[in-house]
């Protein structure tokens, strides 16, 4: 029996989520924490992720560790502390500052299809990573990332592309990942198998 369910998602122990949407075959690791994020269909992270404030797509592949939209804090006052923002938890005539969490909710990261984000990376908040693209393990990303590239380091730079740029054209525009279940299915062999451009030639890429 397939362990992927399409309208419940794999949730392993100690999973802490606040107000996030699943796509359909999604697995969370141990103890990953998700909060204010779109998870998309077939997308997974393994041990310990914190996202916030995400769009991840389709067929993403979050390894452990990994940090998305990482939280920040006031550089423009007096003080970075949390208790400018979280003040109520210090005295009891003191408010939350709502308008600084929902500030930093809008501030969203966006992981693309069929993407790959190393152990231990961090995406900064309004950070877009294209599809296609890996982002190696400990990778600070603080820019965009082009789709189909790989980066690394702190803060990330290019290492070199995944797929030339004329075969990243032709993938996206196939967007394999929007077939139906059923014909990943029929596929899977070809996709095993077939190097990318017989796969594109075969599919109409």
């Amino acid at each position: 029996m397939a362990r992927l369910k399409a309208d419940t998602p794999f949730l392993h122990d100690d999973v802490d989520l606040t107000e996030v949407r699943f796509g359909r075959y999604c697995e969370i690791g141990k103890g990953a924490r998700i909060a204010y994020s779109d998870i998309g269909d077939y997308s997974y992270c393994d041990r310990y992720a914190d996202i916030a404030n995400a769009t991840v797509g389709k067929f993403a592949n979050i390894a452990s560790f990994v940090r998305i939209g990482a939280t920040d804090h006031p550089l423009h006052t007096a003080s970075c502390h949390h208790f400018l923002y979280r003040s109520g938890d210090y005295w009891e005539d003191a408010d939350t500052d709502e308008a600084f969490f929902a500030h930093r909710k809008s501030r969203r990261a966006f992981i693309g299809h069929d993407t790959w984000i190393g152990h231990g990376a961090m995406i900064k908040p309004e950070v877009s990573i294209g599809h296609g693209a890996v982002v190696a393990s400990g990778a600070v990303v603080t820019k965009d990332v082009a789709p189909y590239t790989i980066v690394a380091g702190a803060a990330a730079t290019k290492l070199r592309d995944r797929q030339p740029p004329e075969i990243a054209e032709r993938i996206i525009a196939l967007a394999w990942w929007d077939w139906e279940h059923s014909r990943l299915r029929e596929t899977l062999t070809d996709f095993r198998a077939l190097p990318v451009l017989e796969f594109l030639e075969k599919y109409g890429g």
